[in-house]
């Protein structure tokens, strides 16, 4: 199908409706064709390519080793530790306009940044 300028200007929306159903529509200027309307295809989803870390990642030898001091805390810690606010409260509690965290938030960074050192993503 052709069309001049100001019949596709007017009826836009159609013609993207037709070329979407795989017709095709060119837009032609004084009588001479210009541009194709054609549907743009989606982009394929990437795939896991195995390896594609390798000499990238890296483990450091003791990841899976017990952590002492965590697993203290896990079996002989209390069950319920008194004056210990949840995390997700401790953001919201601030003494002179600077953020106050409590004992559990600041547990929680440590155990992060523990994580952290035993695994790394080299980029």
């Amino acid at each position: 199908m052709e069309v001049n300028i100001h019949h596709a200007k007017t009826n836009l929306s159609r013609l993207i409706v037709r070329a979407e159903a795989g017709e095709e529509v060119i837009i032609a200027r004084a009588g001479k064709p210009a541009v194709k309307l054609v549907p743009v295809l989606a982009a394929k989803p990437r795939k896991f390519k195995a390896g594609a870390l390798k000499g990238r990642l890296f483990v450091a030898d003791d990841f899976l080793e017990p952590d002492l001091e965590l697993e203290a805390l896990f079996y002989d810690g209390p069950v319920f530790p008194e004056n210990v606010m949840p995390a997700h409260a401790a953001s919201k509690v601030k003494t002179d306009g600077k953020r106050k965290r409590s004992r559990a938030s600041l547990q929680l960074r440590r155990d992060a940044v523990v994580v952290a050192k035993k695994v790394r993503i080299d980029r």
